[in-house]
């Protein structure tokens, strides 16, 4: 027998991290599918590194579900710079934040993982039942390790309180409203607004970390956005679920279609003695489709040139 999928309408939802890049697509896609009480807590009110703090969020917005997507993150450069602050700050926030939870009888909670937790060299795809097989690639280890934590507190608390805590691990997402920052944001991000400021200022090469040779799978954000409202509805179980487009691309493919998108006609460089980060990342994504319906809809040329258009609005 299935269970109907849980009426978001009749929630009280705290979305951590809801005023953030993903955050603020689940907190839309929420409210189009009937969610009327939706809290987001910023950080300047709760800092969720301290207990007391998510008590007193726990206590003012009295939440039956709690989507957790708070977390401190940012590319190699920004991991290899702050492994302990990584470590720490996303490993607080996630313990404590289940474990308030569990006190104040929070209803469900649905909790974001990271594709670092994987092994370095996991099998590609990458499937769940592999993720306890090796260390994580080493300049992200700390951040997801901590973030696997969510994982192992999630089926422990199962075990012995029945929390009903599920977790989902996404892939690389990327679209518009991401962190164009080039000290601290991701790859694709990273590409556009060095391509732009290449463009920008006449100039026809653009240099890039590592050798290119790397693989990576990129989800839009808004269909991330869409996989973990659905795993809100309709999901129940203690297994972890990827969350991912099921498509791969090498590093030095993406940065020539960006390149293309944007009408750059110059040429890539790239910095061999800077870091290439994990081999290959994939993952295997039909549990998800299984367990809750959840397909990535947007082809990643369409989502590149979305957020191109967006960033082009706001720079």
């Amino acid at each position: 027998m299935t269970t109907p999928p849980l009426d978001l309408s009749r929630q009280r939802i705290v979305v951590t991290g809801g005023a953030g890049f993903l955050g603020s697509f689940v907190v839309e896609k929420l409210r189009e599918r009937g969610a009327r009480e939706v809290f987001v807590p910023r950080s300047a009110d709760y800092d969720l590194v301290d207990g007391a703090a998510v008590r007193r969020l726990l206590a003012d917005a009295r939440p039956t579900l709690i989507l957790h997507l708070a977390a401190r993150v940012g590319g190699i450069g920004a991991n290899r710079d702050n492994p302990g602050r990584f470590f720490y700050e996303n490993l607080m926030m996630g313990v404590q934040l289940v474990e308030e939870a569990r006190k104040a009888g929070v209803a469900k909670l649905v909790l974001t993982g990271t594709i670092c937790a994987y092994p370095k060299f996991a099998p590609i795809p990458f499937r769940e039942d592999d993720l306890w097989n090796g260390y994580p690639e080493e300049t992200n280890a700390p951040y997801g390790l901590a973030k696997k934590m969510l994982l192992v507190q999630a089926q422990a608390y199962r075990q012995q309180y029945g929390t009903n805590a599920v977790v989902l691990f996404p892939v690389n997402l990327y679209g518009p409203r991401d962190n164009f920052d080039l000290h601290t944001s991701h790859v694709i991000p990273a590409m556009i607004r060095k391509v732009d400021d290449a463009m920008q200022q006449g100039r026809d090469t653009v240099e890039l970390w590592g050798d290119g040779s790397p693989t990576r799978e990129f989800l839009y954000v808004e269909d991330a956005a869409l996989g973990l409202v659905l795993a809100a509805e309709r999901y129940d179980d203690p297994d972890p679920v990827n969350l991912g487009s099921g498509r791969e691309i090498a590093i030095k493919d993406l940065a020539e279609l960006i390149g293309r998108t944007m009408g750059f006609s110059g040429r890539f460089v790239w910095d061999a003695t800077k870091p290439n980060g994990q081999p290959r990342r994939a993952l295997d994504v039909s549990r998800a489709k299984e367990r809750f319906g959840f397909e990535a809809k947007t082809p990643l040329s369409v989502g590149l040139a979305k957020t191109i258009a967006w960033w082009k609005e706001q720079r």
